[in-house]
């Protein structure tokens, strides 16, 4: 009938419970930072503090880092403040630049009217025209 090394179920008594799984891992509680590195979170930093010294380029890095970070679904406020300190170096570079331009143009056109050499200004400043 029945192996004898095989235990047998007396009647009347209960099977044992079943094998359950590990319950899973509690979920990290509300506002708490994701568990692992964000994309883009370093290259945002990095950004940040390029951007006050060389702006042009922290701008790429700060969008390259914000687009990273929107892909993965977080927040990047480093490359944000990137971004705008950036953006706000380059406007007043291109502002600087302009201004020095016409600053030598309008000197060229004095050149230009004296000639080579150098001048005394009605003023007491002198230009050297070369």
């Amino acid at each position: 009938m029945s192996d004898p090394n095989t235990p047998q179920n007396p009647a009347g008594a209960t099977p044992p419970p079943p094998a359950y799984n590990q319950a899973p891992p509690p979920a990290a509680p509300y506002g708490s930072a994701p568990a692992g590195p964000v994309p883009g979170r370093t290259l945002g930093i990095v950004a940040f503090v390029l951007s006050f010294f060389t702006g042009l380029i922290a701008l790429i890095l700060g969008i390259v880092a914000l687009v990273q970070s929107k892909k993965a679904g977080a927040s990047n406020g480093w490359a944000v403040a990137a971004i705008v300190i950036s953006s706000i170096a380059v406007i007043i570079g291109v502002i600087v630049i302009v201004i020095v331009v016409i600053g030598f143009g309008a000197l060229g056109a004095t050149c230009g009217e004296l000639g080579p050499g150098t001048h005394v200004l009605e003023g007491g400043g002198t230009i050297t025209c070369g």
